[in-house]
């Protein structure tokens, strides 16, 4: 059943569903103006001094809110609870974070934060998801949130839909999968990458990807930075139009989503954005770069402050879609960064390479503790030509040598990689999933 449906048993909380739908489509598409953000930020700031982290923060006003500090996510995630403004068992939902980049972070939150999150989050999809459209979920719901979201905007949107993570284990294996697309037929899944990837290649090497995509029109992909290079290699494959969903996370909610013209908006109806430069923290008022700083405005289980999100972000305007929401591109975490002989890598950098010039369906890093050596392990594309071999790995020694500025120790081709380069959104973290540290021998 949807969080949202479930969640909706009294008149007090559809007061608040319809709050957020007459908020969010009075500001569609459109920059709310600042009468509107001291409005939000200051009731956001009231619910922030339930909690130990900001209870002596004093009185808001804007110039106050300007001077605050910055949250530092290390903070949020090695003291959760003292940024919570309830208990864990006072929450209507209790989610974790999937624990990529250290322990797992609890997530308390009461049934305002899941109204408002679903419709924010509903009503920009509203123009990519048609209104008969059958949507198959590959998303993980235990402990995390992202396949209940989902789910609750197909029940807000009045959308036919399943959830069917092959990874749980004993309900959703790849041949109940299979079995349950043949009948529902969908035309729009949303999955992790690396799990439309582990689909793909399973259904390629069964000889049924052109009969199982036959009705899919969409893949949304969410739960991980991807790239335009692999986004085009899965839409090839699919023969669908992929895009980059969302982006966000368990500890801030949903803070962009996809248009139809495949770009990702950031949702300032729901948050407000500011960017660190490097040098100071500036509202964001258009194009810019640097690290995404946000105050999530309705959140109620636990209210954040000018949190430091960590990822490096470019934004822009001026989408053919005719949104005048900023356009944002997530080049992923600051520490997500490796340096290979001097030379930064990025997931995007390595992405352009690996989806750009091979049919690989999914590659890992093998890097020596001193960052000396590097060698590109590239699992083999169904149907591989392996006589090939030899010219497509001189191929990626010249795309690394122009776009990254490294020549690899070596290229490998690998018949299978380890599964926790595929699970998805539950192995998320770059450096965790693709990449591997050699021990000295």
């Amino acid at each position: 059943m949807s969080e949202v449906v479930v969640i909706l048993h009294t008149e007090k909380r559809i007061a608040v569903l319809r709050e957020a739908q007459n908020e969010m489509r009075g500001h569609r598409e459109q920059m709310p103006d600042d009468a509107f953000y001291t409005r939000k930020i200051s009731e956001a700031w009231r619910r922030a001094r339930g909690s130990a982290a900001y209870r002596d923060i004093g009185e808001f006003s804007r110039e106050r809110f300007r001077l605050l500090p910055v949250t530092p996510r290390e903070d949020l995630k090695a003291r959760p609870l003292h940024y919570a403004a309830i208990e864990p068992g006072q929450a209507a939902k209790y989610y974790e974070t999937t624990g990529t980049t250290g322990s797992p972070t609890p997530t308390p939150r009461l049934a305002q934060d899941t109204i408002w999150n679903t419709v924010s989050v509903a009503e920009a999809w509203r123009t990519l998801l048609a209104a008969d459209e059958r949507v198959a979920i590959l998303l993980p719901s235990d402990i995390v949130p992202v396949a209940d979201l989902v789910v609750g905007v197909c029940e807000y949107l009045d959308i036919a839909h399943i959830r069917c993570y092959p990874f749980a284990t004993g309900i959703s294996d790849w041949d109940r999968l299979e079995a349950m697309w043949r009948t529902f037929r969908p035309t729009a899944v949303f999955a992790a990458p690396g799990v439309a990837l582990q689909f793909t290649r399973l259904l390629a090497q069964r000889g049924r990807l052109d009969d199982i995509s036959g009705s899919v029109e969409k893949l949304m992909f969410l739960g991980e930075v991807n790239t335009a290079p692999f986004r085009r290699r899965l839409g090839q494959w699919w023969q669908a139009t992929a895009y980059d969903a969302s982006y966000g996370s368990t500890e801030t909610g949903t803070l962009a989503a996809a248009c139809t013209e495949g770009h990702q908006h950031l949702l300032p109806t729901a948050t407000y954005f500011e960017l660190d430069t490097g040098s100071e923290v500036v509202p964001l008022r258009g194009a810019g770069e640097g690290r995404l700083v946000v105050t999530p405005l309705n959140a109620y289980g636990r209210p954040l402050l000018r949190l430091d999100t960590g990822d490096e972000v470019s934004v822009a305007s001026g989408c053919p879609c005719g949104s005048a929401t900023p356009v944002v591109t997530v080049h992923g975490r600051a520490t997500d960064g490796l340096t290979v002989r001097g030379v930064p890598l990025s997931v995007r950098a390595v992405e352009e390479v690996v989806y750009g010039c091979t049919d690989a369906t999914g590659y890992l890093l093998e890097l020596d503790a001193a960052g000396n050596y590097a060698r590109l392990l590239l699992e083999r594309g169904f149907g591989a030509d392996r006589a090939g071999e030899p010219q497509a790995r001189e191929l990626v020694q010249q795309r690394s040598e122009e776009l990254l500025e490294l020549r690899w120790d070596s290229v490998v081709f690998v018949n299978s990689l380890p599964a926790n380069t595929k699970s998805g959104a539950s192995q998320k973290s770059w450096k965790r999933s693709n990449i591997r540290r050699l021990e000295a021998a």
